[in-house]
């Protein structure tokens, strides 16, 4: 049975205080990452990113977006992974030079945050060192350290897909299996990256839980979606201030912004500029191309 795609399921451990999480991506990772001529090692590393943070998302009853943040002083300065309660998908990263090896070759030491954005407005974020080789280590670090959850994840990428199997415990005194938790995590690690890579969920939960007695909740699709808009951009301009727009276009014709997920560019002239700072002014016909 093969994987399914662009898919994510949830699954429960009915006697433990565990639940467990398998992703898989394709098109989604394809398209968010087809922007920008990313590297090879770089594209390993950021699919990783992605199948971490559909995973992460889904552990929450979230009503906005996660991202996950890594900031380093290697050859890659920072890789962004953002994902919505829906389950869409965006990423970028910056980067000189040649790109080569694994996590800490490519990154070098940094920092790493997952940052909640809320629709209410509310933002939570988390900021800790780098700590770890790979990119589920880091993960797993962060959320003893910040969150104090126990959380395991397996993840597996070459680039063009990428998948991930996270385990996670769950708060309760006295749990009736004491040794779930040990045991579960020991079958998780038989897991071959290649066959998290290639089996569907059912098949992962048969081969390694087979014994257990599991729950499984209904698939939900993972898919790529930028959320830049010309409105966004126009707002950015009037943060800015009339007097310094105006600076801008008496030196060039048009303001262009492009977006750092999607390369959608915007382009604003003297006329949208006006228009901009019009009282109630929504905002001009969009000019966005790729």
């Amino acid at each position: 049975m093969n994987a399914e795609p662009d898919s994510l399921q949830r699954f429960l451990f009915e006697n433990s205080p565990i639940r467990g999480e398998r992703v898989h991506l394709d098109a989604s990772q394809m398209s968010a990452l087809e922007h920008h001529g990313y590297p090879p090692a770089l594209r390993k590393i950021m699919g990783e990113l992605c199948a971490a943070a559909v995973l992460l998302a889904a552990t929450l009853k979230l009503e906005g977006s996660l991202a996950i943040q890594i900031q380093g002083n290697g050859p890659v300065r920072l890789l962004v992974v953002e994902c919505s309660g829906e389950l869409a998908l965006r990423a970028t990263a910056k980067w000189e030079g040649e790109i080569s090896g694994g996590l800490q070759d490519i990154v070098g030491e940094g920092r790493f945050a997952i940052t909640l954005d809320q629709k209410n407005g509310q933002t939570y974020q988390g900021i800790v060192e780098l700590a770890g080789n790979s990119v589920a280590e880091i993960l797993q670090n962060y959320m003893i350290r910040s969150e104090q959850i126990e959380t395991r994840l397996w993840l597996s990428s070459d680039g063009n897909s990428s998948s991930g199997l996270l385990l996670q415990m769950l708060p309760e005194e006295s749990p009736a299996d004491p040794d779930a938790w040990n045991r579960v995590n020991h079958l998780a690690s038989t897991l071959k990256s290649e066959e998290l890579a290639e089996l569907s969920t059912k098949e992962i939960l048969r081969r390694l839980f087979h014994e257990e007695d599991l729950r499984l909740f209904e698939v939900q699709p993972v898919y790529f979606r930028c959320s830049c808009s010309r409105e966004k951009v126009a707002n950015m301009l009037k943060m800015l201030g009339a007097e310094e727009v105006s600076d801008i276009l008496a030196e060039r014709e048009t303001i262009e912004v492009h977006c750092e997920f999607c390369n959608r560019r915007y382009e604003f002239d003297t006329v949208d500029a006006a228009q901009l700072f019009a009282e109630g002014f929504p905002g001009s016909p969009s000019r966005a191309r790729h």
